[in-house]
């Protein structure tokens, strides 16, 4: 079984795009550092001020993640593996095969269930529906590779 990678996102950035991304993240870092070095009278003065010299940062420091390609959801499979990154801020987490107890199949969702009885939960919402239906048939693989029971699960209101 290859490695097959399956990016969760709304689309991909083009080079352009990307490079003024890291351009515009560090320059809102650069204004926020010359801020507080040059203006630290008025930090002094208005504590309010620093609402904004944290803003920039935290938003410069996104801008330029989001260039560099950090902050990207997706899902990775392997032969003995499953790779997700459900969440743009934290690591991604790795599953393996042996850690497995079976795998449920929801029309929006992929819930992988472990032997030490937690889950693992891959929501796929409603926005870009196009990649629900490749990402379920890669994981039926990759179980029935490992040896994994598969459940189709119907969701009721």
């Amino acid at each position: 079984m290859e490695i097959r990678h399956f990016q969760l996102e709304a689309r991909d950035n083009s080079r352009v795009v990307r490079i003024f991304q890291v351009i515009f993240g560090i320059l809102c870092i650069i204004v926020a550092l010359y801020w507080t070095i040059f203006q630290f009278d008025s930090l002094r003065k208005d504590q309010t001020l620093w609402i904004t010299i944290f803003f920039l940062v935290g938003f410069g420091a996104y801008q330029t993640a989001a260039g560099l390609g950090r902050i990207t959801r997706y899902i990775e499979t392997g032969p003995g593996a499953v790779i997700l990154k459900l969440n743009a801020y934290l690591p991604a987490a790795r599953i393996e095969a042996a850690e497995l107890k079976k795998v449920e199949i929801y029309p929006l969702s992929i819930c992988f269930r472990k032997v030490n009885g937690k889950k693992l939960i891959l929501r796929f919402g409603l926005n870009y529906t196009d990649i629900i239906v490749p990402v379920k048939d890669e994981i039926v693989e990759f179980a029935r590779i490992n040896n994994l029971p598969v459940e189709e699960m119907k969701e009721e209101l």
